[in-house]
């Protein structure tokens, strides 16, 4: 696994947990507004796995959770594997993906190594390929919402808008196919000097249109969060 960056802590990654992030490096899709440009391009140090279990060790105390980020980490066949390792240590551990490899997906859930998984619905599936500009096979991607939803633990998808990317029709289409999905939450773009696109060529949605979209969708959900 090629571990580039690390969060030490976090309050917001896990619901009611505390957990510690790694991200690894490398992504299959390149979408305008990922603010890891640094990650999606793997330009950094790695951290050893050596390095990585020492901190856990030492945190176990304060550590609930291990949430594994990206970048995108099923892209590595050592991911099954790593993972093991933490769950032997004890910890709970939290996915973040896109979704490209529901097969991964489907053997973590099934052998109970992970207890949670975000992911990442980028667009209505015919606009997929303009927002991440990458090749889709958009079957992975329904296949992955489908065993994610479809799980016994505890799960989330959600989408980042900017207004180059989606409209608020597209938000709600989004939302019509996760309907009765568990949480689904829609993030806000916010600019800054890491942006794949470049400061300031992307713009986030104004509130307004945020709470008006919120009204339409949010009784489609368990739990709907805008995170502004």
């Amino acid at each position: 696994m090629n571990i580039i960056g690390h969060q030490k802590s976090s309050f917001i990654d896990y619901p009611e947990k505390i957990c510690t992030v790694y991200f690894v490096a490398g992504c299959n899709f390149r979408c305008p507004y990922c603010h890891n440009s640094h990650i999606v391009k793997e330009a950094g140090k790695f951290i050893s796995e050596e390095e990585i279990f020492s901190f856990l060790n030492k945190r176990k105390k304060f550590i609930d959770a291990v949430c594994i980020s990206g970048g995108e980490p099923t892209l590595y066949e050592e991911l099954y594997g790593f993972i093991k390792k933490i769950k032997m240590e004890g910890f709970l551990v939290k996915l973040d993906t896109n979704g490209t490899n529901p097969k991964i997906l489907e053997k973590l859930l099934k052998e109970g190594l992970i207890d949670y998984v975000a992911m990442d619905i980028k667009a209505p599936f015919h606009k997929y390929e303009f927002v991440t500009k990458a090749k889709i096979d958009i079957e992975n991607i329904k296949m992955s919402i489908h065993i994610i939803k479809n799980a016994n633990i505890d799960y989330e998808f959600r989408t980042t808008v900017c207004k180059e990317l989606l409209t608020k029709e597209d938000l709600i289409e989004i939302a019509t196919y996760l309907k009765g999905s568990k949480r689904y939450s829609i993030q806000n773009f916010r600019d800054g000097e890491t942006v794949l696109a470049g400061k300031n060529q992307l713009h986030s949605y104004d509130l307004e249109t945020l709470e008006e979209i919120k009204k339409e969708i949010e009784g489609y959900f368990e739990i709907f969060k805008v995170r502004k």
